[in-house]
């Protein structure tokens, strides 16, 4: 195979992520980094990793960007933004540089599911789309939401040790964001993934009761878990300050839970070769820190 594997948003979490598995697995002069500034990269480069200056939406710079590279993982765009012009740029950009494979970062949804997660399922419906039509090499990459987000989502425990979120015993399985990082990195790294999609998921579920369970061993003091409503979470979220466009998606990403969006699969473990990280190491590790 000849040509650049590209990912953009190479200076966010997930794109570095991914960049620092690929280059365990790739020679770095077969990689290249995508950044609105390249000099947030220079550590990359220093490793001999190309990087290259694009932005979403500017399409001629995508454009430029792109000539010579073979594979394109697309990192979605941020929320609350214009993620569906982002992302058609991008596509019809690859296209005209002579792009053969796009891989692309979705989130994780049940098979015939009608939940609706906001700044999320819309996007990601087009998107698909546009990749169909394009008529371009296409992979998605189903992932879940990062287990590490999660633990972050319930926020502190109350002084009371009780966490108090709109999901009951509906089983969640995630993965963290190294392990769809490393999932991803396999995938680009290697031939034969073209037109399948992939869930990047936890091997394993848990319930909330499970997550106190960990927490309150952990922590040497019990806590327990009560089920509320999304407004009431919205509401208490809103009297912590979070801003009022952030509040009730959050409180989506709990709901989608309850609705038993995120079910575990296995295909992070077979390719990475390895258990997917659990979550009583992810509790420890960030209450260690």
């Amino acid at each position: 195979m000849s040509g650049l594997i590209m990912v953009t948003g190479a200076t966010g979490g997930l794109g570095g992520d991914v960049l620092d598995f690929l280059l365990k697995r790739v020679p770095a002069e077969r990689l290249a980094g995508l950044a609105r500034k390249p000099e947030d990269l220079a550590h990359l480069a220093e490793r001999g990793v190309t990087v290259r200056q694009g932005d979403y939406d500017d399409p001629d710079s995508l454009v430029a960007a792109f000539r010579g590279v073979d594979k394109l993982l697309l990192v979605s765009a941020k929320s609350f933004t214009d993620a569906k012009t982002a992302h058609r740029n991008v596509i019809r950009a690859a296209k005209e540089a002579g792009v053969r494979h796009i891989h692309y970062t979705a989130i994780q949804r049940r098979p015939g599911s009608a939940f609706v997660l906001p700044q999320v399922t819309e996007w990601d419906e087009y998107t698909e789309n546009e990749l169909t039509a394009s008529g371009l090499d296409v992979t998605v990459l189903r992932n879940s939401q990062y287990l590490e987000a999660f633990d972050m989502l319930i926020g502190a425990i109350t002084p009371d040790r009780v966490v108090r979120v709109p999901v009951g015993d509906t089983p969640i399985a995630l993965a963290t964001r190294g392990d769809m990082a490393e999932a991803t990195a396999a995938v680009l790294a290697s031939d034969g993934h073209e037109g399948r999609s992939y869930t990047l998921t936890g091997s394993k579920s848990f319930t909330l009761a499970d997550y106190t369970d960990v927490v309150g061993e952990i922590t040497g003091s019990p806590v327990t878990h009560e089920q509320i409503s999304a407004e009431d979470y919205i509401g208490r979220l809103l009297d912590a300050g979070t801003p009022d466009q952030w509040a009730p998606f959050l409180a989506a990403w709990f709901q989608a839970m309850e609705a038993g969006e995120f079910s575990p699969g296995d295909d992070v473990e077979r390719l990475i070769g390895r258990p997917t990280t659990s979550l009583r190491s992810v509790v420890a590790q960030r209450r260690a820190s």
